[in-house]
């Protein structure tokens, strides 16, 4: 597979179906704004945890599946598509990982340890994914398991990043008004 091909030199790219957009489409910025925060995801493995460990790799194999997802204007039977047993996932991911929490009484400070601000700070970026795929939707329609998905990630990466410092004696910082 040749990594350069010089098809985007002038500012548009192909989707899956190889019909051509600009490159800062709302379905582009969608995607893009994924897979940047699969990269995010991806600087916090390895896990110092094995199960966060286990959740951290296939998140990161759903995101592709998102990107793929995005990508394709017209899926067809067969291709990578977000399901509803995505977010099912990282539903009860949530549900067993909270239970090891205290209850959230107040906001808190994003950082903690080395491991935690960096789930905080993927957390960040997946909503600003979503952000960027809810535009996408309002223009152009998408799949709408997908951006559940995305809003799940979100508290899932939340509630991961308190896990992480409890386990490693970080107290949460509450923020001061």
């Amino acid at each position: 597979m040749k990594i350069y091909t010089g098809r985007g030199d002038e500012g548009m790219t192909d989707l899956r179906d190889m019909s051509r957009v600009s490159k800062t489409s709302p379905r582009i910025e969608a995607y893009g704004t994924v897979d940047e925060l699969n990269a995010v995801v991806g600087t916090v493995r390895p896990s110092a945890f094995e199960d966060v460990e286990e959740a951290l790799a296939a998140i990161q194999n759903h995101l592709h599946v998102v990107q793929a997802d995005f990508a394709n204007p017209d899926p067809e039977e067969g291709d990578p598509v977000v399901r509803e047993e995505h977010a099912d996932e990282l539903e009860a991911w949530i549900d067993e990982f909270q239970d090891e929490l205290e209850p959230l009484e107040s906001f808190i400070l994003p950082g903690g340890s080395d491991e935690g601000a960096k789930l905080h700070q993927a957390r960040a970026v997946s909503r600003r994914a979503e952000r960027r795929a809810v535009d996408f939707a309002s223009q152009e329609g998408a799949n709408e398991a997908a951006m559940v998905y995305l809003n799940r990630l979100s508290d899932l990466l939340f509630v991961m990043a308190r896990l992480v410092n409890q386990r490693e004696g970080v107290e949460e910082e509450n923020p001061t008004y």
